[in-house]
């Protein structure tokens, strides 16, 4: 019985099944909040539920670092990345939140000033333009459509596309490999193929285009984030092909997955919680409020895991130096040690201290950004649709990383 419920923390079918997930994982908060799991097929770690515990790892992270292990994959997957340029990590790219210490520091402030609320000030309009150009679309497409899959992962990917120097051309091949990478357990988004091999195809393919892109923002800069990057300098050096092409990887792709997941899961939990559409409608400037209630709701990454250097005790546990730790970020976030009445959505809840965006210095680089897009889009969204509801099962990507709606039907009526 505890095999299979180790196998069941790991498989990524739990991630597409949200009631399971909160049924295991409140179990697990209740009983056994810190647990050693080992699933068939994958190395050991431990389960760590709680919110407080994960506060309190992410809050010391020269004792609990990103490398060598960030996420949740099989050995073979592993084995295969450490053969190859990989430095003996399991990580298959350099990435800033693969990084620690000096070095994470380094290259998270070559963009850190573009994402700061400051900066973000001066897009505020291009955005809610951004906005109004897909809650027309979703006018034009009649009054039924899959909100997922046509409107929540377009616009975002749109902004942070803009933001980053893409042309409009080339959304749907970022997508695509977007899709590749964080959906590769997802048999549907795969058709088939293995997870590993997914992944590894898509993160080829991102590098043949940034390369390019690379060369032509050294040769020619503009004012875009592209070349930001393409010419940023550590320690007086210029950064290498693979260290820009890296960051454009995890931009391209974490700057849009996780917001477009908010967006449809919020809209999902509007729906659920028709009384909560009405207030919004009638007090729209609880949106704020309401944003923070969606992205505590959604959750979107599920999980990023931790390395212990030394000996630590935690809930009693014995923590072993090289052992992972893994962080469910929805299981804190319905701790009920924490939240009141965790299991319904509330988008007046005050206090809402969620960790949808990590906790401490590897929080989320975008989150002001995401903030940004959520309010521009259901501001729009709320002000022209007069009615709206589920026309169909909702359906979730089937992944431990980072999950969220692939499939929203709904039927609507814009208004006049």
């Amino acid at each position: 019985m505890l095999e299979r419920l180790d196998d069941r923390i790991a498989d990524p079918a739990l991630y597409g099944d949200p009631a399971a997930y909160d049924e295991i994982f409140m179990s697990l908060r209740r009983d056994d909040p810190v647990r050693w799991t080992s699933p068939a097929g994958y190395r050991p770690f431990w389960t760590v539920t709680k919110y407080q515990d994960i506060v309190e790892i992410e809050r010391q992270n020269d004792k609990f670092i990103n490398e060598p292990r960030l996420s949740l994959n099989l050995i073979e997957d592993e084995e295969r990345v450490r053969a190859g340029p990989g430095r003996g990590t399991t990580n298959p790219m350099r990435m800033l939140v693969n990084m620690d210490g000096a070095m994470h520091r380094a290259h998270r402030n070559i963009t850190q000033s573009w994402f700061l609320p400051t900066t973000l000030r001066k897009i505020e309009s291009d955005v809610a333009t951004l906005a109004k150009e897909f809650v027309d679309l979703l006018g034009a497409r009649g009054d039924e459509c899959d909100f997922a899959e046509d409107i929540a992962v377009w616009f975002p990917l749109r902004v942070i596309m803009t933001i980053l120097g893409v042309p409009r051309q080339d959304d749907q091949k970022m997508l695509r490999l977007t899709k590749a990478i964080l959906g590769s357990t997802d048999r549907e988004i795969t058709s088939g193929a293995s997870a590993g091999e997914s992944r590894r195809r898509a993160i080829e393919e991102f590098f043949a285009y940034f390369a390019l892109l690379i060369a032509d923002r050294r040769e020619r800069p503009t004012g875009d984030l592209a070349s930001v990057i393409a010419n940023a300098r550590i320690d007086g050096r210029p950064i290498s092909e693979m260290e820009a092409v890296s960051y454009y990887v995890i931009i391209a792709t974490a700057g849009h997955d996780t917001t477009s997941a908010s967006i449809a899961g919020g809209l999902h939990a509007l729906l659920e919680y028709p009384s909560e559409l009405e207030k919004l409608r009638r007090s729209p400037e609880l949106l704020p409020l309401a944003v923070e209630e969606m992205l505590r709701w959604v959750s979107p990454v599920r999980h990023f895991f931790r390395t212990a250097t030394d000996s630590y005790v935690l809930r009693g546990r014995p923590i072993a130096p090289g052992d992972s730790l893994m962080m469910c970020y929805p299981s804190a976030n319905r701790d009920e040690d924490v939240f009141d009445d965790p299991f319904r959505f509330k988008i007046e809840r005050a206090q809402n201290r969620h960790v949808a965006f990590g906790f401490g210095v590897h929080q989320c680089l975008g989150l002001h950004l995401a903030r940004l897009e959520m309010k521009a889009f259901f501001s729009e969204l709320l002000s022209r649709v007069d009615h709206i509801e589920l026309a169909g099962e909702p359906a979730w990507i089937e992944s431990s990383v980072v999950s969220g709606l692939k499939h929203l039907p709904i039927r609507y009526a814009m208004r006049k």
